[in-house]
C-alpha cells in the first residue's frame, strides 16, 4: 500500500483531510516550498522567550499545610497534535472529587482563589512590566505591541517516560516532581463552558459586544532569518480572495505564570508578551509575501482552511509553515477585551492539525505605560 502523509489521511474526527492527491504531493511541496528548508537548522515556529523572561507555576486548592490533597493525581491524556510533536502523551492534574458540573468539596479558606492568585503573581507582573517598558523605550521608532493575556484551559505536563510513570503511580502528587516537568497549555474549551461565559458572565462584567471577525493567519519561514516566524494577518474580500492586513514577527514571551486550579476543571495562564510589526519591508519582500498570500485559495475541506494551486511560489525565500482560520467574537470594556475564538490550525512542519474553541482576555499597551512599580 502506498504511503499516505499524515495530513492526507481520512479521519472520523473534526480534523479535516487534505484534498491534494498523493501523487501530486511531492510536486506540490516543491512548487509551494511549504516545508522549511533543510539546508540550515530552521528554528522558526518555535516559542520565543525574552532574555529576562519570567516563568512560574503554582497551584491553588492545596490543603491547609500547603500539600496536594490525596484526591489529586496525574493522568496521561491523548492529544494527537501534541503527541505528534513530542512522541509522548502529556499529563494533566486530575481531581477525583470534581465532576463535570465542576462541583467541589467544601473548603474553609479565609482567602478567595482570586486573592491567592493576585498575591502570587503581583511581584512578577510588576517586574515584567518594568523590564518591558524600558525595552519599549529603547525600540525607538519600531512598532511593538505588548499585551497581558489571560487564557483558560488545561495545563499539560511533559517529561521523560520514567518520570511520567512514577508520577502517575503516586497517590500523593509532589510539587518537586511537577516543577521538573515542562509545561504547555491546552486551550480547547468545552462548548457548555463557553455558553456559560457568553450567556452568564459577559452580561455582568461590564463588556460590550464589539464584533465578529473571520480571519486567516499564514505563518511563514524566511530562509534569510532561520530563527524568525512571520505571521501574515489576512481578511477575506468579497471575491473570496485574501487581502494582507498586517505582517508581524513571532511573539516574544516576557512572562508566563501557570496556575493549576485543583478545585476546577480548567486552569489559568497569565502571559506578558510582545509582537513586532514589520514596517520596514523592502519592495521585493512585500511583493514576495503578497504574491504568496494572493495566490491562496479558500478551501473549507483543507486543514487550516487554505490551499495553494500548483505552480504558486514566493520566489524561494519564504515558505508556508502553518495556516490558521479563526472566527473571533470580541467583547470590550474600557480596560480589557474578552475574546471567544474558534480556531482551525494546520502545521506543515509536523503534518498535524487541530480545531479548538478558546476563550482569553487581553489588556493592551496602555497598562504598560500607566503601571508603576509602586502600584
Amino acid at each position: 500500500m502506498a504511503y499516505i502523509p499524515p495530513h492526507m489521511r481520512r479521519s472520523e474526527d473534526v480534523r479535516k483531510a487534505s484534498p491534494i492527491p498523493e501523487t501530486m504531493q511531492p510536486q506540490f511541496q516543491r512548487n509551494m516550498n511549504l516545508r522549511a528548508s533543510t539546508s540550515h537548522k530552521n528554528k522558526c515556529g518555535k516559542i520565543v522567550y525574552a532574555r529576562h523572561a519570567i516563568s512560574k507555576w503554582f497551584a491553588i486548592g492545596l490543603d491547609d499545610d500547603g500539600q496536594f490533597p490525596p484526591n489529586i493525581h496525574l493522568e496521561p491524556i491523548s492529544l494527537e497534535h501534541v503527541e505528534s510533536k513530542s512522541g509522548q502523551k502529556p499529563l494533566i492534574l486530575v481531581n477525583s472529587f470534581v465532576t463535570e458540573d465542576d462541583c467541589k468539596p467544601e473548603r474553609n479558606c479565609s482567602k478567595s482563589p482570586w486573592e491567592i492568585i493576585a498575591e502570587n503573581v503581583q511581584q512578577e507582573l510588576l517586574s515584567s512590566f518594568e523590564i518591558l517598558r524600558k525595552e519599549m523605550d529603547d525600540q525607538g521608532s519600531e512598532k511593538v505591541k505588548p499585551k497581558l493575556v489571560a487564557r483558560l484551559g488545561k495545563i499539560l505536563f511533559h517529561g521523560s517516560h520514567s518520570m511520567a510513570l512514577e508520577s502517575v503511580n503516586k497517590i500523593q502528587v509532589e510539587e518537586d516532581i511537577l516543577r521538573q516537568l515542562k509545561r504547555s497549555m491546552y486551550t480547547n474549551i468545552p462548548s457548555s463552558f463557553m455558553e456559560i461565559i457568553i450567556d452568564g458572565v459577559v452580561p455582568v462584567i461590564g463588556v460590550d459586544f464589539e464584533g465578529e471577525r473571520d480571519a486567516y493567519i499564514v505563518k511563514l519561514s524566511d530562509n534569510t532569518r532561520p530563527d524568525a516566524t512571520i505571521s501574515c494577518k489576512c481578511s477575506v474580500m468579497a471575491n473570496k480572495k485574501l487581502v494582507l492586513n498586517e505582517v508581524e514577527l513571532n511573539p516574544v514571551r516576557q512572562m508566563v505564570i501557570d496556575v493549576s486550579c485543583l478545585d476546577k476543571n480548567l486552569d489559568l495562564r497569565l502571559m506578558v508578551c510582545t509582537k513586532k510589526i514589520l514596517t520596514t519591508l523592502t519592495d521585493d519582500e512585500k511583493s514576495s509575501i503578497s504574491d504568496l498570500i494572493n495566490s491562496a485559495v479558500l478551501d473549507s475541506d483543507m486543514k487550516g482552511g487554505l490551499r495553494w494551486p500548483l505552480g504558486a511560489s514566493s520566489g524561494g525565500r519564504f515558505s508556508v509553515i502553518a495556516t490558521w482560520h479563526t472566527v473571533t467574537k470580541a467583547y470590550k470594556s474600557s480596560s480589557f477585551k474578552l475574546k471567544v475564538r474558534d480556531a482551525d490550525r494546520f502545521d506543515f512542519k509536523s503534518g498535524s492539525g487541530e480545531t479548538e474553541r478558546e476563550i482569553f482576555s487581553e489588556v493592551e499597551k496602555n497598562c504598560f505605560r500607566n503601571t508603576g512599580t509602586g502600584s
